[in-house]
């Protein structure tokens, strides 16, 4: 029986060698990924993003015990940062997810962001590809923790929370564009602390500034074409704010009623679709740009790497000139040329 065949059928020792392979993007993993397509698109995908401190992972760990309550099977892509220097990351997620240790229908991954911007990992998209294919129905998807600009979620998450606790600069935050743009549900935790009203007020004074109705995609500033998008809802998607105390487990019922109100009127609106061509375009087009990089490095030689950088360094090249001499040889400009040739004669 084949790893993928495995993982179809409910083996997590398989399914732990696949995420293990789609991470270190092997061969192997890829082609396991290309069989399993066929059989994704089910789960519903989960962002939980916001600041450091705001109690996300013991967010998750207390949603993710509430959908357990209903059956359904869930699924945690754990995000931790790597460091700068050394490159190793703590993974320490599953610490404050140990009350779904034992669980055979729950399956707890914790990445390593390896340097990637944004607040995800690089192969984040490809191991929640493989918990779709393997039968989750919920998969959370908890980001690093970055701060403001920490929106990539939104390209690969069919709901976002967005997490806020009191006491962080709240009334600034509110007003700042990108992650609290994001939010398709605002959730105030640790709600039990001085100063919840304040950060509740400011956040609905943002949403009654401006959220947008439709949900523009964007892949490194540009704009994701994800296809003919279906006609707008009569009525558009209004962000609630719910509070919660994930210590306790308090507003954990009303949140989970949220998401799953969400959910549906994704499907009842056609968002849904819209969507999922948005995430599966951003995930091509992240491919392409790897894949096209590789080819490059591949092709070129290192030596004439090395040779068209150290003109950089010595200031006789700009780097747009070198990525036009080390692709196509185009790179070749006036200035080039008269310093080759010698100062020309003024007129």
């Amino acid at each position: 029986m084949t790893l993928t065949e495995s993982v179809l059928k409910g083996d997590r020792l398989a399914l732990a060698r696949l995420l293990s392979q789609a991470e270190n993007n092997t061969s192997e993993g890829r082609a396991a990924l290309a069989e399993l397509f066929p059989h994704t698109g089910r789960a519903h995908l989960i962002g939980v993003t916001g600041a450091p401190g705001t109690g996300k992972s013991s967010l998750v760990n207390r949603l993710a015990l509430h959908f357990r309550s209903l059956k359904k099977r869930v699924a945690v892509a754990a995000v931790d940062p790597s460091s700068p220097f050394s490159g190793g990351a703590l993974l320490g997620d599953r610490v404050r997810m140990k009350d779904l240790s034992g669980d055979r229908d729950v399956f707890i991954r914790s990445m390593a962001s390896r340097g990637a911007l944004g607040g995800l990992a690089q192969s984040t998209a490809a191991v929640v590809q493989i918990f779709d294919a393997a039968g989750y129905d919920i998969i959370f998807i908890e980001t690093v923790g970055a701060g403001q600009g920490e929106v990539d979620i939104v390209r690969l998450a069919h709901t976002t929370l967005v997490v806020e606790a009191p006491g962080l600069g709240d009334d600034i935050q509110a007003i700042k564009a990108g992650i609290l743009e994001i939010a398709d549900i605002l959730v105030v935790n640790k709600a039990d602390r001085p100063g919840v009203e304040n950060t509740e007020k400011a956040l609905r004074s943002m949403l009654e500034l401006a959220h947008p109705a439709e949900r523009i995609y964007l892949h490194h500033g540009q704009a994701i074409s994800a296809g003919e998008s279906p006609a707008p809802p009569a009525k558009a998607w209004t962000v609630p704010i719910q509070r919660t105390i994930s210590t306790e487990g308090a507003g954990i019922p009303e949140l989970a009623a949220q998401i799953e109100k969400h959910r549906d009127y994704l499907r009842s609106s056609g968002d849904w679709s819209a969507r999922e061509r948005a995430r599966l375009a951003a995930e091509v087009e992240t491919i392409l740009q790897q894949t096209l990089s590789d080819q490059f490095h591949a092709r070129v030689p290192e030596t004439r790497y090395n040779e068209v950088m150290r003109r950089v360094f010595d200031r006789g090249l700009s780097p747009w000139e070198a990525v036009g001499l080390l692709t196509d040889g185009s790179g070749t400009t006036d200035r080039q040329a008269t310093a080759s040739n010698g100062p020309r004669e003024r007129s």
